[in-house]
Parts: structure tokens; sequence; C-alpha cells
């Protein structure tokens, strides 16, 4: 169950980080209604997530998450560049998560 609330609140860290993009720093109000809710969201499942997790892996993995998640969706919705070293950095980032999960004693 904590690995699914942390997989949860990693996709919430995407869309989190894709309202920040489209509230234009705050300048609009439904966009950053949807940022804080989704950021307040994610961060409250991890925290429920990391009561049986270990910290370090559970918050490397949400982090990992969220970061190749807006990585990739960037790359494929906004035309953010998809350089091969961006995608490696992605691919080891996604090996790095998927390591920390394998090795993770719960």
């Amino acid at each position: 169950m904590a690995w699914f609330l942390v997989g949860i609140a990693g996709l919430l860290e995407i869309a989190f980080a894709f309202g920040m993009k489209w509230s234009e720093g705050f300048t609009r109000l439904m966009p950053s209604l949807f940022t804080v809710g989704t950021g307040l969201a994610s961060v409250a499942l991890l925290s429920f997530a990391l009561r049986t997790l270990p910290v370090g892996t559970g918050y490397a993995v949400w982090t990992g998450i969220g970061a190749a998640g807006t990585a990739i969706l960037g790359i494929a919705l906004l035309g953010d560049s998809a350089s091969p070293a961006r995608v490696l950095c992605i691919v080891l980032i996604l090996a790095g998560v998927i390591g920390l999960k394998l090795v993770s004693t719960h």
C-alpha cells in the first residue's frame, strides 16, 4: 500500500510541476489552485507512505517519478529537447528509482 501511495504522490508531483507552468507565476487563479492542491496532496500521500517506508528510499522514488515523468511529458507535450544526452539522463533516473524500489526491504 505504501508503494502505491508513493506512486500516486509521484504522479501528483508531475501534475504539480505542470500546474506551476500553467499558473504563470501564480497569476492565473484556477491553475494556481490546481498547483496548490496537487502539491499538498502529493506531500500528504508521501508523508503517509513514509510511515512504513525508509525515508531516503521513499523520498528518492517520489522525486524520481516527479523528475522523470515531468521531463518525459515535457518532451511529449511541450516540445522540450529530446537530445540523446537528456534521454539518457532520464533513463538513469528511472533506473535509479527502479533499483531503489527493488532493494527496499518493504
